[in-house]
C-alpha cells in the first residue's frame, strides 16, 4: 500500500466554497485536488494500491482509497466537489468513525496527529532537505507526508520528528506537491529508479 498524507493549511473545513475559484476562495483546493489525482490515477486507470489523505486545516481528513473508489474523475473540479460533498457530511463523522461520502471517499474528524496514528507503514516526510531518493531503497508500505504550497508548520515538523519520519528529497529542485507525488510513485514503480 502506498499512502500520501497532504497537509492543507488554508483548505476549507466547511462546504461553503465555490468550485469556480479553487485557488483563491477555496484555499488552494486546486492543489489538493491535483494531489488526489496524482496519487490515484494512471493512464486509463486507477491505482488500487494507493490512498490519499487530505488533512484540512488540521481538523478533518478526507480519505480517497483507490481500491474502493468509484465514479472519481481526474479533474480538479470533480475532485473538489467530492471534498465539498465530504464536508457537507461532516456532522456524520463522530470520533474516528468516518462519514461515508461515496465509494472510496470518507471524511474523518481527525487532524494530522490522529491521521498518522491511524496509518500503518514507514513514515516518510517529503522535504527538500531530506536524503536523496536515488541513494535510498524504497520503503515497504510507505506513508509519504507532504505539505501543500506552504512549508510544514513548526508543530507539524515537530510531530513528524517525534514520530521518527525519515526525510526524503525527490530531486535537486523543489517541485509542487502533486508533482512530488508523481515522482514518488515513479520511484516506487521503478524500484528506486533502477528498472524501467
Amino acid at each position: 500500500m502506498r499512502q500520501f498524507v497532504v497537509c492543507g493549511h488554508e483548505a476549507p473545513t466547511t462546504p461553503e466554497f465555490t468550485l469556480e475559484d479553487l485557488p483563491g476562495a477555496a484555499g488552494r483546493l486546486d492543489l489538493l485536488a491535483r494531489c488526489v489525482n496524482a496519487g490515484l490515477f494512471v493512464s486509463h486507470g486507477i491505482r488500487e494500491d494507493a490512498r490519499v489523505h487530505l488533512v484540512l486545516g488540521d481538523e478533518f481528513t478526507v480519505r480517497f482509497d483507490g481500491a474502493d473508489a468509484r465514479g472519481i474523475h481526474p479533474d480538479e473540479r470533480s475532485t473538489a466537489a467530492r471534498v465539498r460533498e465530504a464536508l457537507e457530511n461532516r456532522e456524520d463523522a463522530i470520533g474516528h468513525m468516518p462519514a461515508e461520502v461515496s465509494p472510496g471517499v470518507e471524511l474523518y474528524r481527525m487532524g494530522l496527529a490522529e491521521t498518522l496514528d491511524s496509518l500503518e507503514g514507514t513514515l516518510v516526510q517529503l522535504h527538500e532537505d531530506g536524503d536523496p531518493a536515488a541513494e535510498r531503497e524504497p520503503p515497504t508500505d510507505p506513508v509519504f507526508v507532504l505539505s501543500d504550497h506552504s512549508d510544514f508548520t513548526d508543530d507539524e515538523a515537530a510531530l513528524l520528528d517525534e514520530r521518527g519520519a525519515e526525510r526524503l528529497r525527490l530531486g535537486p529542485a523543489a517541485v509542487h506537491a502533486d508533482h512530488a507525488i508523481a515522482v514518488a510513485h515513479n520511484w516506487l514503480d521503478t524500484a528506486g529508479f533502477e528498472r524501467y
